[in-house]
């Protein structure tokens, strides 16, 4: 092959390639894209991820099936999130509760081995207790509990965000529980129901069937203003401890997700955030919609990141 022949041939090849690409790009996804839920099924991750998913569907055109993959305060869906192809066909869900295992050596994982796309919802945390306490208001269970140190049970996620409040919560009520260790919201508050433990804090919207049934009471709102389903219901700043538990949850994807899938996703998304029917459907399990896009949420997550690394220390 003479040289002049290579080099056409060169050529035609790259021309040829790089609109191969770029289609690839455009008509991506081809295929469902899998949504690993790095918790278990019943809690406030799986509910509202559950949400996201079906409005992504709509704006993909393609399914999006969700996986649960609970364990290890969330880090077993997320290591396997982290190993799948970083060709958009995996994405998974986080929260401050990685953060929290990463600081308090659960996980070598933390919210930079992924890619960012964009932040979706944010809770509703209320502090809950099982109904046959008899305790109707926060100065109640303060009373006994401050009277009988590490006798009364919090539920918690050993080194996750509940673990982390719980801490809090002692240091500026000047009480003292003994903790009983949960992988996941909905196993939690089965446990709160039945009577295996007697407190704990949740998100409204996962508590909400239990409070309604009368198994649980809610003491206080761990929010900066009430709660509108809960307007009689004081915040804990009202009642003089200046705490709010907040939980976010964001969209991630494999390190190495290209550009171009990103993009994508964080557009799909933001239009999800952006419908009434996804509004719609997050109020009406006591969700609030809260969209940042993938600069704001990343500096977001920057910001928490240097706030429970130095606050870590607690939870040993």
């Amino acid at each position: 092959m003479t040289f002049k022949s290579l080099f056409t041939t060169s050529v035609l090849a790259a021309a040829f390639s790089i609109p191969a690409f770029a289609n690839a790009a455009d008509q991506y996804p081809e295929k469902p894209v899998e949504f690993i839920v790095p918790w278990g099924p019943g809690g406030g991750s799986d509910l509202l991820m559950r949400i996201v998913s079906k409005h992504l569907e709509e704006e993909l055109d393609q399914a999006v099936p969700v996986i649960n993959m609970p364990g290890a305060s969330g880090t077993v869906g997320l290591r396997e999130a982290s190993r799948r192809n970083n060709d958009g066909y995996t994405i998974s869900q986080i929260h401050e509760g990685l953060l929290i295992a990463h600081y308090s050596g659960v996980t070598d994982l933390n919210w930079d081995d992924f890619d960012i796309v964009s932040m979706m919802t944010s809770d509703n945390s209320v502090i809950v207790v099982n109904a046959d306490t008899g305790w109707e208001t926060l100065d109640d269970m303060l009373e006994d509990v401050t009277a009988s140190p590490g006798e009364y049970r919090m539920g918690v996620t050993l080194g996750g965000i509940p673990h982390l409040w719980a801490v809090q919560f002692e240091e500026s009520t000047g009480t003292e529980f003994g903790y009983v260790g949960y992988e996941g919201t909905g196993e939690r508050l089965r446990a709160l129901a039945g009577g295996h433990i007697t407190v704990a804090i949740e998100d409204y919207f996962s508590a909400r069937a239990f409070v309604e049934n009368g198994d649980l009471n809610v003491l206080a709102a761990a929010t900066s203003e009430r709660i509108a389903e809960l307007p009689d219901t004081p915040t804990l700043k009202e009642l003089g401890h200046d705490l709010e538990f907040l939980v976010t949850r964001g969209i991630v994807v494999p390190k190495g997700t290209p550009e171009e899938v990103i993009v994508t996703l964080e557009s799909a998304l933001e239009n999800v955030a952006n419908s009434e029917g996804f509004k719609t459907d997050i109020e009406n399990v006591g969700g609030t919609v809260r969209y940042m896009n993938r600069e704001d949420y990343t500096a977001y997550l920057e910001r928490n990141d240097e706030f429970i690394k130095n606050n870590a220390h607690l939870l040993n």
